[in-house]
């Protein structure tokens, strides 16, 4: 699809990127590893940085090429790979960590920021490889400093693995324990979904699924403070006004983000797969969606109201960046994690903001509870309770819901966790303090919802 653009759309893009903190988040390279299994593991991780410095090689200066050359900021870099349980699989190895420390060192030699796929798929059961990634995955997340990790424990069409549920509880706690001296800081490396998709190019989720191409360039745009600025022309206006806004703010973000990857996908030779339009806040005044949020005529993030605008918002973004590019994918609408935010971050620290607040919120954005911090004594099993919660959102409602929780070591409600970078900082939210004990021992499967059954 092609269009004429003139001088006051270049003028509007210019002001985006100048004034409201447009960029794109993030160029991501997919790419399949199934060709590096071998049944010695030191040999299948000779091969993953191996193939992984070969094909992602040039992948770094190409992205800032296309900055220089375009005035497009382009954030970050980064790759995804197969899900390392499925490659790993053939080897005897008891442990994954090797695989994952072959992953850090080729991130590191190519220059991306992230490496996504330390992975499982197990939303129906746990393969013995599965489990051996899973029990890897804390060591793994404190020995490396860019592999990212995540395990898909729900879908519509499975149900939920409550046994995976449980494990997941007691894999973000032995994590974050690993990682104390940085407030936990492995935990927010580790996503854990129901509903995950397979071409997602942000992390810490992203993977490279089985039924993805050899290679594949991804994109993510973002864009919060474009929207928020825009908000500011129709104030008082209704509704109707508003979608109407967002949707056209949103197709400009996205014909961008097309553009970065098509042009990336060209000078690397590799096929162009999704641009994901998801509004992904930043920690930077200005580029928040929760600011977003209080636009509409909310006093702050958190009153009565939010989940209706948060609605609203996910639901334009996704009809403007539909029309804008003909392969939409990823997660695509808006992320809401509270560290990540400024406008969440202030609205938690208020109090004004809850736990049980954000999971209402969750039924209608793009992912889930992203990037909260909990009081460290807060149990495995409350954790996986959560998990459990939001995995059910997902499930019955055939969307992609997900959890990155930080039980920080040593920290309280009101306490802070200093992560830094994009990351930023997260205020330490309340939990209930109920216990869910009982309920997850029980295992077992929480089954599909009779709407899985489509065929």
């Amino acid at each position: 699809m092609s269009y004429l653009l003139n001088s006051e759309d270049i003028l509007q893009t210019i002001r985006m990127i100048d004034q409201q903190h447009l960029d794109v988040r993030t160029i991501t390279m997919g790419l399949s590893l199934f060709d590096c299994a071998d049944p010695d593991l030191s040999v299948c991780c000779s091969k993953i940085y191996e193939k992984i410095c070969r094909r992602a090689g040039h992948l770094v200066e190409t992205g800032k090429q296309i900055e220089r050359e375009f005035g497009i900021p382009i954030v970050n870099q980064r790759i995804s790979v197969s899900p390392i349980a499925m490659i790993a699989g053939s080897s005897r190895a008891d442990s994954y960590v090797p695989a994952a420390e072959a992953m850090d060192r080729a991130a590191k030699e190519v220059g991306v920021n992230f490496i996504g796929g330390f992975s499982a798929l197990v939303q129906k059961g746990a393969t013995a490889s599965d489990e051996i990634l899973m029990r890897s995955i804390p060591e793994a997340l404190s020995s490396t400093e860019r592999v990212c990790a995540s395990l898909n424990i729900g879908s519509t069409k499975a149900g939920i693995n409550m046994d995976a549920v449980a494990e997941a509880g007691r894999i973000i706690k032995q994590t974050a324990a690993l990682t104390a001296a940085a407030d936990g800081l492995g935990c927010s490396k580790l996503v854990i979904f129901c509903n995950a998709v397979e071409d997602n190019p942000f992390m810490a989720g992203a993977f490279h699924g089985p039924g993805e191409p050899e290679c594949v360039i991804n994109v993510g745009v973002s864009g919060p403070g474009v929207v928020h600025s825009a908000l500011q022309e129709c104030q008082g206006q209704s509704f109707d006004v508003v979608a109407e806004t967002i949707k056209r703010t949103a197709f400009k973000v996205t014909r961008m983000g097309q553009l970065v990857a098509k042009e990336a996908s060209r000078r690397l030779g590799v096929p162009f797969g999704i641009v994901d339009l998801s509004l992904a806040p930043t920690p930077a005044v200005g580029d928040s969606v929760a600011r977003i949020l209080e636009a509409m005529g909310l006093e702050t993030c958190g009153a009565h109201g939010t989940t209706a605008a948060l609605a609203l918002l996910n639901d334009a973004v996704k009809k403007g960046g539909i029309m804008a590019s003909s392969h939409v994918g990823g997660l695509s609408g808006a992320f809401i994690p509270v560290s990540e935010d400024e406008g969440m971050i202030a609205a938690a620290r208020s109090g004004r903001l809850s736990l049980e607040k954000l999971e209402a919120m969750t039924c209608v954005c793009s992912v889930g509870l992203d990037m909260i911090a909990v009081p460290g004594d807060t149990s495995a099993e409350t954790i996986s309770a959560i998990i459990a919660d939001e995995a059910a959102i997902g499930m019955i409602n055939n969307k992609t819901t997900a959890c990155r929780l930080i039980p920080a070591p040593g920290k309280t409600v009101g306490d802070t966790v200093h992560i830094g970078g994009l990351f930023g900082d997260a205020p330490v939210m309340a939990v209930n303090p109920a216990s869910s004990d009982a309920f997850i021992r029980r295992g077992g499967r929480i089954p599909a919802p009779i709407h899985s059954l489509r065929n």
